[in-house]
């Protein structure tokens, strides 16, 4: 499901997600035995190119947060594997894990309960460099204020606690947090999500301009298709725990494949009140993780399934270029 055809500048990879599974056990009965699983990520493949911006979407619960913290190693994967450059993410040593902290962070989709009520702000943007061994004292302290002042905020902010801060403000907070080591690779798990619209479009545009200044690269979770839509170069879409369309972000949004896609598309709100979409409804509820269906996972709900669809799970293929879909309307 690797998307190997697809023609980028060589060494233009910095992140390889290779078959990545992530199931949760489900435990019962006095003696907590394991009953089933959840299979939260199953068999998910992608790649993240430098100075990107992916995009990954779905709807709540299909598994998007759990392959960015799977990424980084918060959680322990099931199976699979991730590389960031050449090194094996899943294989590091615990000091060696510690040194990749430096070039992979996150950016966390409620600000207030990811910082620490009772550390000023200073303290908490500074700490990072603090555990990494960076710098004298006086040279984290500036670091900490530059990485305030990029993010829009004022010096004096630093010797504030987060519940002196508006939503807006705190998320600047934690991306001053993940910015102040300088890494490379920065997963946005919804990092707008909780903001009012007009906070949301200036955290994007300050994420953008950090992204030219510093050269990052972003996997950028969300289920809004309008702000993915603003700030992705390409856009991965998942369903139930694995993947079913991967493209260009204008590909995909001028010419959907998947029907999973394609009724996502058409819930988009138009901004003009003359025009109306037609919009794809989709029947029944999202199958439960704990049982998927057979087949596609999708054929329960999907307006075009066929015979096949229930029987044989189809595989991701390039069905143009740069575009690949998981589903057997298109191969």
């Amino acid at each position: 499901m690797a998307e190997t055809g697809m023609a980028r500048p060589e060494g233009a990879e910095l992140v390889r997600v290779e078959r990545l599974v992530m199931h949760f056990p489900v435990r019962a009965g006095v003696f907590q035995r394991i009953r089933g699983w959840v299979k939260a990520v199953d068999d998910v493949s992608f790649t993240v190119h430098r100075g990107e911006t992916l995009g990954l979407v779905g709807e709540s619960g299909c598994g998007k947060t759990t392959v960015g913290r799977s990424i980084l190693r918060l959680i322990p994967a099931t199976s699979g594997k991730v590389y960031f450059g050449e090194q094996d993410v899943f294989r590091l040593s615990p000091g060696e894990l510690k040194a990749l902290r430096r070039d992979m962070q996150i950016i966390f989709q409620d600000p207030y309960s990811s910082l620490d009520p009772r550390m000023l702000v200073g303290d908490s943007i500074a700490e990072g460099l603090q555990i990494h061994g960076i710098g004298s004292k006086k040279e984290r302290y500036q670091t900490m204020l530059e990485m305030l002042r990029k993010v829009g905020l004022e010096d004096y902010h630093a010797r504030r606690y987060p519940h002196e801060f508006s939503g807006g403000q705190r998320q600047r907070i934690g991306i001053a947090r993940a910015l102040a080591l300088r890494p490379k690779f920065i997963v946005c798990d919804e990092p707008v999500s909780a903001l009012d619209v007009s906070i949301q479009s200036q955290v994007l545009n300050i994420l953008k301009d950090l992204q030219k200044e510093f050269g990052l690269t972003y996997l950028f979770i969300a289920h809004n298709l309008s702000v993915v839509e603003h700030i992705s170069d390409r856009v991965v879409v998942m369903y139930l725990g694995k993947i079913v369309e991967i493209a260009e972000r204008e590909d995909l949004y001028r010419n959907p494949l998947h029907p999973y896609t394609q009724a996502l598309m058409s819930a988009i709100p138009v901004p003009n009140p003359k025009l109306k979409r037609d919009r794809i409804i989709l029947s029944g509820d999202v199958p439960s993780p704990l049982n998927p269906p057979s087949g596609c996972n999708f054929h329960t709900r999907c307006p075009v399934a066929m015979a096949i669809c229930s029987q044989e799970e189809p595989t991701v293929r390039e069905v143009a270029p740069r575009h690949w879909a998981n589903c057997w309307r298109v191969q």
